[in-house]
């Protein structure tokens, strides 16, 4: 305990505060009702009914990138990672690690906002880029991939240091988040400062609480870093807490949310000699690789199928080692550091693979899951944390219509 009282006390550094970005503008209420079809319209026809109870299918995109403290140009192709041109989505999750670098005026001085919302920016521009209609089209008409409405937004953006996590929804899906909340954890400098440690967000949406853990776990290829990364996920598990609401009836701890995903540069390493490994690599032995990889037992992930992602020579394919040292200059082999994994049940995995852009010595990692989610209409009113009384008896009232060009 006492490192962290002197993180905040002699430091004087707030360890990560319970304040998130998020898409909130002006009279946020009569802009929606102004505009038409805003709400998600499989829910709408739900929702009309009283006292029904149903499963709604949702697709949920998650990515992690460890980014090595570049700041992204304006020209970077965000295709590549979030595949907007392939598997439109309704939820999109993207954790970053090292948005800034790791030294000492990052970590002991406030966050540079600004790499974020440079960040924020090319994933809105990303996202939105089909939704955008042509000169001569009626904004109203405009629809993203398969007729998909593409006007998301951002329900949540925070930084801690050089980790980002940042959540996007489909515009339509908006009115039935709730209960959108923060919690960080430092296990770096001391045991607590925010080079190393985790962002943790949670919301609900419908009746089904999400929870994404976005990491960056201890480095090190020695038996004393892996211990200290099991600690850290440890410390991340234990000291990450959450708001209980009004009604003291939403979870607290991140294992007791509906729906548990975790993701990040966990630098989880391969307990093999560096050569052998680097063989295994280049004969593309994943399963073998895999056996003694280090990762923490007790969650579920997907079949790896992909090369390792760390550490590569920016902007190539060349691992670090591949070419001629520098004296004294430290030796990394191949590893799968940046994972995407997830706890309990009511996820199903479709697609798990990495990105190619080259601008980092990490490869990004991305995977994509199908949700259920229960709907329950109760009384009159449906209950939101963004809006007034007013809108959402609006919303009560809306018709039922034909809503089968939507994705499930």
């Amino acid at each position: 305990m006492w490192p962290r009282l002197v993180a905040n006390k002699i430091l004087r550094k707030s360890l990560g505060s319970n304040n998130f970005v998020a898409d909130f503008p002006p009279n946020t209420d009569q802009k929606l009702i102004e505009a038409s079809g805003l709400a998600d319209e499989r829910s709408k026809s739900i929702l009309h009914n009283q006292h029904k109870t149903t499963l709604l299918n949702y697709k949920v995109f998650v990515s992690t990138w460890n980014v090595g403290g570049i700041v992204p140009d304006d020209g970077l192709d965000m295709e590549d990672l979030l595949e907007t041109h392939k598997t439109p989505c309704d939820i999109y999750v993207l954790g970053f690690q090292e948005v800034v670098p790791l030294r000492a005026s990052n970590v002991l001085g406030s966050d540079n906002n600004k790499v974020s919302t440079k960040w924020n920016s090319l994933i809105r521009d990303a996202l939105n880029k089909r939704a955008r209609p042509h000169r001569d089209e009626d904004l109203s008409e405009s629809k993203g991939i398969n007729g998909i409405s593409q006007d998301f937004r951002c329900i949540i953006s925070k930084q801690m240091v050089g980790i980002l996590i940042t959540v996007w929804v489909r515009g339509d899906l908006w009115p039935y988040i709730r209960y959108p909340s923060v919690s960080c954890v430092g296990c770096g400098i001391m045991g607590c400062l925010g080079n190393k440690g985790s962002v943790s967000v949670r919301f609900q949406l419908h009746e089904t609480t999400f929870c994404f853990v976005c990491s960056h776990l201890a480095s090190g290829g020695r038996d004393r870093d892996e211990r200290q990364r099991n600690s850290d996920v440890n410390e991340i598990l234990a000291r990450s807490s959450f708001p209980r609401g009004s009604s003291l009836d939403l979870p607290k701890k991140i294992l007791d949310h509906d729906r548990v995903i975790f993701l990040g540069d966990l630098n989880y390493r391969i307990s093999l000699p560096e050569e052998k490994t680097r063989l295994l690599v280049e004969s593309k032995k994943w399963n073998i690789l895999l056996e003694n990889d280090q990762i923490f037992r007790g969650w579920q992930e997907g079949i790896v199928k992909f090369a390792p992602t760390y550490k590569y020579v920016p902007n190539s394919d060349l691992y670090y080692g591949c070419i001629t040292y520098k004296k004294d200059e430290k030796k990394r082999a191949p590893a799968w550091c940046d994972r995407i994994i997830w706890y309990g049940n009511g996820l199903k995995q479709h697609e798990y693979t990495r990105g190619e852009t080259k601008i980092s010595d990490h490869r990004p990692v991305k995977a994509i899951f199908t949700t259920e989610i229960t709907v329950t209409r109760r009384g009159k009113k449906i209950r939101n944390f963004f809006f007034s009384d007013r809108f959402e008896e609006r919303i009560g009232d809306i018709d039922s219509k034909d809503y089968s060009w939507i994705s499930t």
